[in-house]
């Protein structure tokens, strides 16, 4: 199954998983409950006998429900983003940073990828769409941008094209892109894609005359003329030193200088790059490095890092080869249910896994083996518990603790909700219980959104705020949880918590 089929396979089950709702993709797992609908600003009761104000709006007014998961899914409503400025909803959703924690990444994707209507406005919908698509491809989510865009319309605007373009030539797709550019040629004025796609549809000789023609006319930079010349007519430079590699390429330079066998590294380039070496081109040590990069930010599933880590085994020794022989080794003295070597392997799994940032897709990989068993040694068993807290499974591992410490104690009521019951272990964790108590207030100006019906905006707020609360500023730390729960995303402010302190105290 191809990388694609694979992160997308799972959309198809959406409606029959629906009792389960963010279940529907891996990225969305652990899904909160009880979110809301609408907000509706009509009082219940009326205070006198005139007639009410009607709003009427004109239904071609209305944009149209655009996400690559059903809204009945996901939990949130249609009219998520009702009410705000699309200017504002594209800077939030920009700059919103999720990088050290996976739950706020899940957030973020359920919020991107949920079937939802642009607000009112000229351009709004535009404006929204171009915003979602570039954070996921900033993200590294090549996939769900090619599937977004192709949902919205890929040639409706030199715009979406272009990323569509670009993330068809990341996920190997670039056949159907190309297709359409031959087709309509005013999607794209860079010569460059022209002369490519001409040539990827087997039109050798009209790529040559467009090359001739940007050659004689200087439309493109030298560099690009370099390159496409070896692409066209590659036994002219046989034996030829290799081009200077570009500062930054766009997604067409990286595949052409790889069509004429000077493929670039994918580390230095920015995520979505990572993409391509995830196709069979890539040598496995590359494949590998490349899916734990867009593992880490939440962009691929675990189980495709795991399936690439069990693939052979190790071709020698140190750094991306450790991490694969110590998942092998942990992995099969899981097999074997063996807690004494379940306990050795543990820790050295463990620390590979964390020096890579990697500990959550660990844990959800894992979290249900381990579950089944309990380790003899007191710091192996204390780890696997906060392995199992760091996992969908935290609720029921909260049940049993491995010792009475007050940072495992607290953990321990976080995970059902009440931390305010557990003596607090540090300023970051009182901030935390503050946010749970039931008058916590939240912040005057998110409160004011919610109001005002703009759910979107107020979750993508709460997000900033959990930011600068994980940075030390715990006043919106206790702000952002105190908003979450007010939504109703009671899971991932504990998960978003849970991660915050036990990450932080290894």
């Amino acid at each position: 199954m191809s990388t694609k089929q694979a992160l997308f396979a799972v959309f198809l089950a959406g409606s029959a998983q629906a009792q389960d709702p963010l279940s529907a993709i891996d990225w969305l797992s652990n899904p909160p409950e009880n979110l809301p609908g609408t907000v509706l600003l009509e009082p219940p009761v009326a205070q006198n006998g005139a007639l009410p104000d009607i709003e009427v709006t004109s239904l071609e007014a209305l944009s149209r429900p655009l996400g690559l998961v059903s809204s009945t899914v996901t939990g949130l409503p249609i009219d998520l983003w009702k009410g705000s400025e699309p200017a504002r909803l594209a800077e939030l959703i920009s700059k919103i940073p999720v990088r050290d924690n996976p739950a706020m990444q899940r957030l973020l994707f359920t919020l991107l990828l949920s079937e939802s209507r642009a607000p009112s406005g000229p351009d709004a919908q535009e404006v929204l769409l171009l915003a979602r698509l570039d954070r996921l491809m900033q993200l590294g989510a090549a996939d769900p941008v090619q599937s977004l865009v192709q949902l919205a319309g890929p040639t409706d605007t030199q715009e979406r094209f272009q990323r569509w373009f670009d993330a068809t030539l990341l996920t190997g797709d670039e056949d159907r892109s190309c297709t359409a550019l031959i087709a309509q040629p005013h999607l794209s004025q860079n010569y460059a894609a022209q002369i490519f796609c001409k040539a990827r549809r087997g039109d050798w000789a009209s790529a040559a005359l467009t090359l001739e023609a940007a050659h004689a006319l200087e439309l493109l930079p030298p560099e690009d003329l370099a390159v496409l010349d070896r692409f066209l007519s590659p036994e002219l430079y046989e034996g030829a030193a290799y081009l200077p590699q570009p500062e930054d390429p766009d997604p067409l330079s990286f595949r052409l200088f790889e069509a004429i066998g000077e493929r670039l590294p994918s580390a230095p380039l920015p995520r979505a790059f990572a993409n391509a070496d995830l196709r069979d081109v890539a040598g496995w040590k590359a494949q590998i490095e490349a899916a734990e990069r867009l593992t880490r930010i939440g962009a691929l599933t675990p189980n495709q890092l795991l399936g690439l880590y069990t693939e052979r085994d190790p071709a020698a020794s140190g750094a991306v080869w450790d991490r694969v022989a110590a998942i092998q080794q942990f992995e099969s003295a899981l097999n074997t249910g063996n807690a004494d070597a379940i306990g050795k392997t543990l820790p050295t799994a463990w620390q590979q896994m964390r020096s890579v940032g990697l500990e959550v897709p660990f844990a959800d990989l894992f979290a249900e083996r381990l579950s089944q068993v309990t380790l003899l040694v007191p710091a192996t068993e204390n780890l696997r518990w906060r392995i199992l807290m760091l996992s969908d499974m935290y609720e029921r591992a909260a049940l049993a603790t491995p010792d009475s410490s007050t940072d495992t104690l607290f953990l321990a009521a976080l995970a059902q909700g009440d931390p305010g019951r557990a003596v607090s272990p540090s300023p970051k964790a009182d901030a935390i219980a503050q946010g749970f108590e039931w008058s916590a207030p939240v912040p005057s100006d998110i409160d004011t959104l919610l109001s005002n019906g703009q759910l979107g905006e107020a979750i993508l707020e709460a997000m900033q705020l959990f930011a600068h609360g994980a940075r030390g500023n715990l006043v919106d730390l206790t702000g952002a949880i105190a908003t979450f729960r007010k939504v109703g995303l009671e899971d991932t402010a504990r998960r978003a918590a849970l991660t915050l302190l036990i990450l932080q105290e290894q």
